[in-house]
């Protein structure tokens, strides 16, 4: 069947994104061809296409997809032709009408779960899901400070912290979204560009900080992280929007409380397939039951990826982004 696909040649600003037609042949074994009809755009895409992360080249980009399953290749048995299904990688090229995939990084939806919500979340709940459960193993009744706390990770962050009895603080950027914020359930909301957060935390906490910071934006705001988080508190400093944190003298950790930090990714917790099942069986949990809602805050044609990625990269963006087909 044909297809039409992104790739880059090199690595840069938006422009590098190029896009082909290409023809897709029978899934090979292990493989299965899937019709993809919704794309989520994340930040990590952006990390792959500017060379924050260096990545094979040339190359395609996107993580993050839905559709159905058209062919399944030989020893496929859990899959068939018409399933609905869902991947957030790690093979890239997901800006793609239909492409080919391992089987093994495909997980089934469940009927309450439409493809739209599925790639608008997956890989950002199963984020979500690894860093609060098994990373920072969040307890109820806590202070966490969510850091960007009306974007895409950001909202779903606060609701599932929320859901499992955590008091959130969360910061924004404009009235807007601390609207949105507010609304997916933060207990308090900083305007970052109006208050200074590490003192207002400490206000909001009695002087003691917060047990726990999720930081995706990164070198902007890490002192502000330090100055936060409580003695023997942990930083998860999960993404790069504001640069990456680099140069850090471990002694700062032990001068602001011998505090902790860690920076960790999404595949490391969803490396085997126990592991993988059980992360996207608490995720389908949480957006099924309505612990978890996805916003989609905007929708682009596939082919205006670049302008989506500019959109995201400036803040323009509130809640999950969709590349539709």
């Amino acid at each position: 069947m044909q297809a039409t696909e992104a790739f880059i040649e090199k690595q840069g600003g938006p422009e590098v994104i190029q896009w082909r037609d290409v023809t897709l042949g029978d899934p090979g074994p292990g493989q299965a061809l899937i019709r993809q009809t919704a794309i989520g755009l994340n930040y990590i895409d952006i990390y792959h296409r500017d060379g924050t992360y260096p990545v094979e080249l040339p190359g395609g980009l996107g993580l993050e997809a839905a559709g159905e399953i058209l062919a399944v290749g030989a020893g496929v048995d859990h899959l068939a032709p018409g399933d609905r299904v869902a991947t957030f990688g790690p093979q890239r090229n997901a800006y793609a009408t239909a492409r080919i995939v391992p089987a093994a990084s495909l997980f089934k939806l469940p009927d309450a779960i439409s493809e739209e919500t599925a790639a608008a979340a997956l890989l950002k709940a199963g984020t979500v899901e690894a860093l609060v459960e098994r990373c920072a193993k969040v307890e109820a009744g806590w202070p966490v400070l969510v850091h960007a706390a009306a974007g895409g990770v950001g909202l779903i962050l606060v609701q599932w912290l929320k859901a499992i009895g955590a008091t959130v603080i969360g910061t924004v950027s404009t009235a807007e979204k601390a609207a949105t914020a507010t609304a997916a359930g933060a207990d308090h909301i900083i305007r970052y560009r109006e208050e200074d957060v590490a003192a207002r935390v400490r206000e909001i906490t009695g002087g003691n900080g917060v047990p726990v910071t999720f930081d995706g934006i990164g070198m902007t705001t890490w002192q502000t992280s330090l100055q936060a988080t409580a003695r023997r508190g942990l930083i998860v400093s999960y993404g790069n929007a504001g640069g990456p944190v680099t140069g850090v003298n471990l002694g700062v950790l032990a001068l602001h409380g011998s505090q902790f930090v860690t920076r960790p990714t999404l595949f490391d917790y969803y490396r085997d397939p126990a592991e993988r099942t059980a992360g996207a069986a608490r995720v389908f949990e949480m957006i099924g039951s309505g612990a978890v809602g996805i916003t989609i805050g905007q929708r682009y044609p596939l082919t205006d990826a670049a302008r989506a990625q500019e959109d995201l990269a400036a803040g323009r963006t509130t809640g999950s982004t969709l590349l539709v087909p």
